[in-house]
Formats: C-alpha cells, structure tokens, sequence
C-alpha cells in the first residue's frame, strides 16, 4: 500500500534565509509529487515573502499554515496543520533542515500500514551551515562527506549516514543502537493514524514533544522503522532559546505517565477536551 498524496510539513519561526535553503532542497527532490506545508510558529511577514518567492518560480506546492506568535506553539501549529491536510501520508520535518535529493521518494517507497519512519539527520556546525548556497543544494555536492569535512565539518562516525552504499545502508540501519523513535526532523506516518492519536499534545513545550507523539503512537499499536541510514537532512545550526530545565521536566513527566498508563489520546490534542 503506497501514500496517494504525500505532504512533508516543515515548521519554521522567523527564520528565512534557513528556510530558503531548505525550499530549495526540497525544489531539488528525485519524487516531485508532493505538497509542502509549512507549519508557521507565527514568523513574521518576512517569512511569508520568501513563501511568496517560493510559490512564483511555480516549482512546490506550498501550503503556508500560520497563528500569530504567542510564544512557542509548535504543537499547536503542527496539529493546525495535520487537521487541514488533504493527504493521506504526512513527513515531518524543519525549517532548517534540507532533505537529501531522494528524501520524499525513500520516505514513499519505505511506507508501510500501521508503522511510522525514523530517519536520520546530521548536524552541521555554523560555519559549514553558513557556508553552503543555493547551487550546492541544487548539485547535491552538500551530502558528499568530503565537501562538508573541506569545509569544517569533523570528519567523524556521524557521516557514515551519507554512504552511498544501500547494503551499508541496511547494515547500519539493522546494527544502530539507536531506537526508531520520532523525531521531528525526519519521521513520517499515516494522516489517519495521527488523528486517532489526536495529534500532537499541547501541553509539551520544547524538548521531547516529538518523542511523545512516537510514544503514544507505539501505545497506539504503530510499529517504528529505522531508517537512520536511509535517508538523512541536513540540520543547520541555530541557537535554542526555548530550551529551559523546568520545560524539560514538565515534559519528562508527561512521558512518565504516558509510558505508564499506556496512553494514546492526546486529550490537549487536536480535538479538545473539556478540560483542556
């Protein structure tokens, strides 16, 4: 069973010129059927210029899902998003993340009913970040381990995800200690199976709020499947204001009590409860 209409969602605040290069990416993509949304945390009218721009070279279809910053409200975006979605299969991912060449068609090709994606992602240091341009995207000479090592990035274990060997690939993906969780840079399921979930939870603020989601969907009875070495992005660097010691240990105890009562509803999801 393949995805009829797949949507990658790309959540973004106030963040263009990391957003431009991740367009980009995806303008570059092997699978050209496909529709982008990007999930907007409230950026400003800056943001929605470069979506403009985007639209016009007439290359993406581009759904721009916006509310007005309140601090941060991912959850809340990302759900606006899911709810109003006509496709069948959703990719998530952000706004300073640019997808390999083959991203969307690995992601189609591997869906399977009743289990979510686990990609992988590597993170670039600023100066690598910074210094990559809209014709590296377009050439893919970005995902070659030594144009990123001659230009700063450590020459590590990490780069292994951009062998070009699918048998390396597999291996990897079979052997990594790593759990096929959810992460928001590069995961992917069914539309249906999010709503039954109902979404993603509101109460999570930054730090674990994508795991969550992964989490009840496991309870939901959703397998994963790892696909680290499959498939990748690039992660752009950036500073993390919203990281805070208190959000952190709300959110841990959130997860506590989903692991432990086995929750699947999210009851601050997309469809609200009374008491949410």
């Amino acid at each position: 069973m393949s995805p009829e209409c797949i949507g990658v969602v790309i959540t973004t605040y106030n963040s263009p010129l990391w957003l431009s290069k991740v367009l980009t990416g995806y303008e570059n993509q092997s699978q050209k059927d496909f529709q982008v949304i990007v999930a907007d945390d409230g950026s400003t009218d800056e943001t929605r210029a470069l979506i403009d721009h985007f639209r016009e070279r007439g290359i993406l279809h581009i759904d721009h899902v916006w509310h007005e910053d309140d601090g941060f409200r991912k959850c809340q975006i990302l759900n606006k998003a899911i709810a109003e979605t006509d496709c069948d299969y959703l990719i998530f991912t952000d706004g300073d993340c640019i997808p390999e060449p083959t991203f969307i068609e690995t992601h189609q090709r591997l869906a399977e009913p009743g289990v979510f994606l686990s990609g992988g992602y590597i993170k670039l240091t600023m100066p690598v970040s910074e210094a990559i341009a809209d014709e590296d995207i377009r050439s893919g000479v970005i995902f070659d381990p030594e144009w990123l090592a001659s230009n700063g990035q450590p020459k590590n274990h990490k780069l292994w995800k951009l062998s070009r060997s699918a048998l390396k690939k597999k291996l990897l993906n079979a052997i990594t200690p790593a759990a096929a969780s959810w992460n928001g840079m590069n995961s992917s399921t069914w539309t249906r199976d999010l709503i039954a979930v109902n979404g993603f939870n509101e109460d999570m603020q930054y730090g674990g709020l994508d795991r969550e989601l992964g989490e009840r969907l496991w309870n939901y009875g959703q397998k994963s499947k790892q696909i680290r070495y499959s498939t990748v992005c690039l992660h752009l660097d950036h500073a993390r204001g919203y990281s805070k010691p208190e959000i952190w240990a709300k959110n841990r105890a959130i997860r506590k009590a989903v692991k432990d009562n086995h929750t699947f509803w999210a009851e601050n999801g997309i469809q609200k409860s009374p008491a949410a």
